[in-house]
């Protein structure tokens, strides 16, 4: 089956020439490209998050495949989704998902379901093809939501992506999808998301999943970025760094109700 797009003309231009037009001005060309087994980016609406996943995404060298692993916005679909096959669309790309390793991950993970509904009206994968389309439509992507989960069961999803990702043996970068603190003012968000950035340049997936329940950081996405962490540790990666941080007060000048942007790379 082929997923349409769900929020194109909300959280980015839904044609292809504006769109194209829109994500250009958030990418550095001139950036040396980088080797990444994971990366940390934003999928707020690209007027408010486009420049955090820009650098990121201008920062990587492209990968065969594209996992994607994103929060469960909408509350459809099974706690823990694979979409197994099938493409995915918007304005500028069409992306197959890779099978192979979709399959891989399926067999090697009884916790995880193949399941479609969970991604039908999700954004927060969505989000980041704009930005892998701009530099190319040739990667397959692989398609993971998480509504919620232990800290057992994130150590168990990534160590088994990292397992599946040597069996095929092929290059694939992880992406975490998440914004930062929400609606809270700027100075609180820059403080909060700082302890937790902290936890991911640490390496410290047990420590990002406590600090965010004992200090109340609203980052939607901290259960794929804490899966991220747990694969990408044990496929070797040995530096995280922050490439840009910055809050949606930045775009619209309210600093008393803002939402944080980080967007990190693993290697």
């Amino acid at each position: 089956m082929r997923r349409m797009p769900a929020v194109a003309g909300q959280f980015y231009h839904g044609t292809a020439t504006k769109l194209n037009q829109q994500v250009e001005q958030y990418i550095d060309k001139d950036l040396i490209k980088e080797h990444a087994i994971g990366i940390l980016s934003p999928h707020a609406g690209l007027v408010y998050s486009g420049s955090v996943a820009g650098a990121v995404y201008s920062t990587i060298e492209f990968p065969r495949t594209f996992l994607l692993i994103g929060p469960n916005h909408t509350g459809l679909g099974a706690r823990i989704s694979l979409m197994a096959s099938g493409e995915w669309e918007i304005p500028t790309g069409v992306f197959a998902i890779d099978e192979k390793l979709a399959h891989r991950i399926a067999t090697n993970v009884p916790i995880v379901s193949r399941d479609t509904h969970a991604h039908m009206f999700e954004h927060s994968l969505e989000v980041q093809l704009p930005f892998i389309a701009y530099f190319s439509t040739e990667p397959k992507i692989v398609p993971i939501t998480i509504m919620s989960a232990s800290i057992e069961e994130c150590r168990l999803l990534g160590e088994g992506i990292a397992k599946s990702i040597r069996e095929v043996n092929y290059p694939v970068v992880i992406v975490a999808s998440s914004d930062m603190s929400h609606y809270v003012p700027d100075d609180v968000a820059r403080q909060k998301d700082r302890m937790a950035i902290d936890r991911v340049t640490a390496f410290d997936a047990e420590g990002l999943y406590e600090i965010v329940g004992k200090e109340s950081i609203s980052m939607c996405g901290y259960l794929p970025a804490v899966v991220m962490l747990f694969a990408t540790k044990a496929l070797g990666a040995v530096e995280a760094r922050l490439v840009k941080y910055s809050t949606s007060a930045e775009v619209s000048g309210d600093y008393d109700h803002v939402v944080g942007y980080a967007g990190m790379i693993i290697k």
